[in-house]
């Protein structure tokens, strides 16, 4: 396993006193048998009475409630972790599902629900038949048509980094021929969708130790990207951008059906509509000379920051 750290800080300034409403962090990566979380410690300035709970996609979840005006915010979430995800893995996919199109089983398909379902509209139909074009006959191996659709995404989009918010549709990302990482990740997702696979979006950070990959100028950034669920195999993760297959460099935060579901910071505040001064959001994934041990139980918590440890309870 890699041993690594992400130090994820978000800095708000804001030109007068504001009152701030709760905040919904979500900066916890997901644990899975290829990543475990050694400790997550979240600390917010000024101070809040920070919770944890999770989602209904299992997603970790702070809840920061502020008291009082003020003019600054900063959320700096410091998390170890180790990381075995290999490149390129051999996925044990279901007989019933090595060759497209198949059928999901009665309780795939009622369990996946509204992760099938397409969430942009589509009234030319442009995006279906630019799905449709990957499919190379009636017959078609599941797992070579979407890697054929990862790498179509990347083909057929320019990557630009975007500082604005949210994602464009993906009508919108192929109209232009251009867009960010998230961009790619909603492309990818709806088109597997309109093929009638399960899909979801995935938010987290880019491991990139020899700044190779795209989406990221160091040696880590966010990241977001796409999982596909398929029989026998499970999630599937893909990652358009930079064409890969599987969780290598990958440390996902957040799932959901939608990439605006999958946010790091969400909040909002009571003032003017100009109040806000500056954003800024600085991570660093760095690799760890040598593993950490697990925090103690007894680590206390400082005021206004909560240590959420590997066993999924909160000090």
């Amino acid at each position: 396993m890699i041993p690594l750290t992400v130090h994820h800080r978000t800095a708000y300034r804001y030109r007068r006193p504001v009152e701030l409403w709760p905040h919904r962090l979500m900066l916890c990566p997901r644990e899975s048998r290829t990543l475990q979380v050694i400790s997550c410690v979240v600390t917010v300035s000024p101070m809040a009475q920070v919770t944890w709970a999770h989602d209904v996609f299992g997603n970790a979840v702070a809840t920061a409630a502020f008291q009082g005006a003020c003019r600054d915010l900063v959320i700096d979430s410091v998390v170890e972790l180790r990381l075995d995800a290999t490149a390129w893995p051999v996925f044990p996919i279901a007989a019933s599902a090595i060759v497209y199109p198949f059928r999901y089983s009665d309780d795939e398909w009622t369990d996946l629900g509204a992760l099938t379902r397409r969430q942009y509209p589509d009234p030319s139909g442009r995006l279906a038949a630019w799905a449709r074009a990957f499919v190379r006959g009636d017959r078609t191996d599941t797992l070579a048509l979407l890697k054929d659709l990862g790498a179509g995404v990347s083909a057929a989009i320019r990557y630009q980094s975007r500082e604005d918010e949210g994602a464009q549709s993906p009508t919108e990302t192929l109209d232009r021929g251009w867009g960010s990482c998230r961009d790619y990740a909603v492309l990818f997702v709806e088109a597997a969708r309109h093929l009638g696979f399960g899909a979801r979006l995935v938010s987290g950070y880019l491991f990139n130790p020899d700044q190779r990959l795209q989406g990221s100028t160091d040696a880590g950034s966010t990241h977001a990207w796409g999982e596909v669920f398929v029989s026998g195999a499970g999630w599937i993760s893909f990652d358009p951008t930079n064409r890969s297959v599987g969780g290598a460099n990958l440390i996902p935060v957040a799932v959901a059906r939608d990439i605006r579901q999958a946010a790091p910071v969400l909040g909002a505040y009571a003032g003017s509509s100009d109040a806000l001064e500056s954003l800024s959001v600085e991570v660093h994934v760095t690799m760890n000379a040598a593993a950490s041990s697990p925090r103690s139980s007894e680590h206390p918590a400082t005021a206004g920051a909560a240590l959420f440890r590997a066993d999924g309870s909160s000090a």
